[in-house]
């Protein structure tokens, strides 16, 4: 779109509005200050030199008539002249108020009834006179209507004919620097009042001499006419409120099939919840959607919207329905966590590095698209939780535990009760069913229908593909507890106050294991691994039971029995031998003889254990001669005086 003019141009499309004469228009140029601004005014290339000005600077009509050429001479370089021309016509008369063109179709009943009187062997004078007193109009008027008519063809002559007079469009003339003034006070985020910002205005101008100075009424239609509605809403507003003036993108969900595309988000509810320690909080849901249905497939209530809610309710849907194709997520840290999307290229958030483990989505193959935080019209689930909001946080049972929607919407009774979690858990999970089941949907795939209905009715058709997710797939949604101890004589293992064991793990006494478990849901069995990732077993939750419930104790013992009795089998599977035949087998060895030393060792006799030495000595001899006679004597050594031996 052309958006810079020469003064040429802007003369030839002024019809009143401007200056036609190109001095008068310098003269209004100067007076306007439109080079004040160079951002709207800039010097002309081309022969002439002189400049060019920015479409803004231009009244909206002088604006449309302009774009209105452009487009025209840039069509008619394709075009016929006289196409043109008749495009021209035509662009002109769809732009005239409905009394105009009421006007143009009396002045062509008029020229039509002079040709029909011509065509009756009338003379054209007589017609003309005849017409002029069947109709209002003088026999001056009506020839200029014939010459108009006359000059173009049959099929153009009504635009040809259409009034050309656009009534008062003077405007009152305002001092430039008063002018910027006022747009300057008034097109800010603080959206002062119009009248503040004029008497504003008007101090200004007495202090600094700005003249003429226009009626409060003439610049606030000459700031409406001159800045769009959008910009004014920009700049009062804020971007958001201009963005609402752009109509909204309508997307076709109808193009998925059920499971292959979903989009999740999280939504706290306005209800006061007691969690089992004592707190009491408004919980957090995090629920995924299908987006071909508009069914709700699952969801998880927390404290707070983290990666783990986000991961066990992205569980229980591929437990449930199988992996979808593609999800849209909000880039929050909870949905862009790396566990969850790790090693996508497209996660703009957190630091990517190329080392980082894979997350569970991109493991599974499943494309995450990323859409704007807090904009409904990317999430349809936005629209499910504003149903359920009303369902749900102003349900009966709620009641006294709703805590309103904003801090000045508090109900009376604010705070006078709060539901125990597992009770609103249930109330959730019931009204999401009934949200699911209602009839009378008007979307494109519901069709009046339900959701339930939509999504079943596509997932049972045989073009539609479900990936279902293996039981080691499933796994990987289960939350991790680094450092659990196999512990002594069982190797059962602990979570909280929950004990559980597998066969397996009586091998692993002692070892450090990785289970894999729902923190919500604690009875179901665990998933456990060994400290270099090898995958153990599922070992079940034992469950506690009272100290007198016989039946209970009858189990165990069953199952105690039944545990010794595989044990003993696989016992005796590997043992092919009793204790005696290995006994028999084991090679008989004879005792070996003391070996005789061929050198006696002579203790010498210190000073401090002479007589215990002598003592020794004279029994080792009597002990000899019995073996060996009087020749086996040992005669001790005597220290002397000196000490030498």
């Amino acid at each position: 779109m052309k958006e810079w003019f020469a003064r040429a141009e802007i003369a030839a499309a002024a019809c009143g509005t401007l200056p036609s004469d190109p001095g008068a228009l310098s003269r209004h140029i100067e007076q306007a200050g439109w080079h004040d601004d160079p951002r709207r005014f800039r010097a002309r290339n081309g022969r002439g030199g002189g400049f060019e000005y920015h479409l803004s600077l231009l009244p909206a009509d002088v604006q449309a008539r302009l774009l209105a050429r452009h487009h025209l001479a840039a069509v008619g370089e394709a075009m016929d002249p006289q196409e043109a021309r008749s495009a021209q016509l035509w662009k002109r008369f769809d732009g005239l108020p409905a009394a105009a063109k009421a006007k143009a179709r009396e002045r062509l009943a008029a020229v039509q009834r002079i040709d029909t009187l011509c065509r009756g062997g009338m003379t054209r004078q007589l017609a003309v006179a005849l017409t002029a007193k069947e109709t209002s109009a003088s026999t001056s008027t009506l020839w200029n209507w014939l010459r108009l008519a006359e000059a173009v063809p049959p099929s153009d002559r009504l635009p040809a004919l259409a009034p050309r007079h656009r009534g008062r469009t003077a405007t009152a003339t305002c001092d430039p620097r008063a002018w910027a003034f006022l747009v300057a006070d008034y097109l800010r985020p603080e959206r002062p009042n119009f009248e503040a910002c004029y008497r504003r205005l008007t101090e200004a101008a007495a202090e600094h001499g700005w003249t003429p100075m226009p009626s409060a009424k003439t610049l606030k239609r000459r700031i409406e006419r001159d800045v769009p509605a959008p910009a004014r809403q920009l700049a009062r507003q804020g971007r958001e409120a201009a963005a609402r003036s752009y109509p909204h993108q309508r997307r076709d969900r109808s193009i998925f099939a059920a499971m292959e595309a979903v989009n999740a988000d999280g939504h706290r509810f306005d209800v006061f919840v007691r969690w089992p320690d004592g707190t009491v909080g408004r919980p957090m849901m995090v629920a995924f959607q299908d987006l071909y249905s508009g069914k709700v497939v699952s969801h998880r209530l927390d404290r707070s919207e983290n990666w783990t809610a986000v991961r066990l309710a992205l569980a229980d849907m591929v437990e449930s329905f199988g992996v979808p194709e593609q999800c849209w997520l909000d880039n929050g840290r909870s949905f862009a966590s790396k566990w969850l999307t790790g090693g996508m290229a497209t996660r703009y958030r957190f630091k990517v590095r190329d080392d980082e483990p894979s997350g569970i989505l991109t493991e599974l193959g499943v494309t995450v698209h990323w859409t704007t935080p807090y904009h409904g019209q990317a999430k349809p689930i936005e629209r499910a939780f504003r149903d359920l909001c009303e369902e749900i946080a102003r349900h009966p049972k709620c009641a006294g535990a709703y805590t309103g929607n904003a801090p000045q919407a508090k109900p009376e009774n604010y705070g006078s009760k709060a539901i125990a979690i597992d009770d609103f858990r249930a109330l959730v999970a019931t009204e999401i069913g009934r949200h699911n089941r209602r009839q009378g949907r008007r979307t494109a795939t519901a069709r009046g229908g339900s959701f339930d209905d939509a999504f079943r009715t596509s997932l049972e058709a045989p073009t539609t593909l479900i990936r279902r997710a293996t039981a080691e797939q499933r796994r990987m949604f289960l939350s991790a507890a680094e450092g659990v101890t196999a512990r002594k004589p069982t190797g059962e293992i602990t979570l909280g106050d929950n004990r559980y064991w597998a066969e397996p793990l009586a091998g692993l006494i002692g070892e450090r294991l990785t289970v894999r478990f729902d923190p919500q849901d604690l009875f179901q069995p665990v998933s456990v691994y060994a400290a270099d990732g090898r995958f153990v077993a599922e070992a079940e939750c034992i469950a506690a039971t009272g100290f007198a419930d016989i039946d209970a104790a009858r189990e165990h013992a069953r199952a105690k029995r039944l545990y010794l009795k595989r044990m003993r089998e696989a016992l005796n599977l590997e043992r092919r031998l009793s204790i005696d035949e290995v006994a028999a087998l084991m090679p008989s060895i004879e005792p070996d003889a003391p070996p005789r030393p061929q050198v006696v060792r002579l203790i010498a006799n210190g000073a401090a254990r002479e007589a215990g030495a002598a003592a020794d000595a004279e029994r080792f001899s009597r002990g000899l001669t019995r073996i060996f006679g009087a020749e086996g004597a040992v005669l001790p050594f005597r220290k002397e005086d000196g000490g030498r031996g």
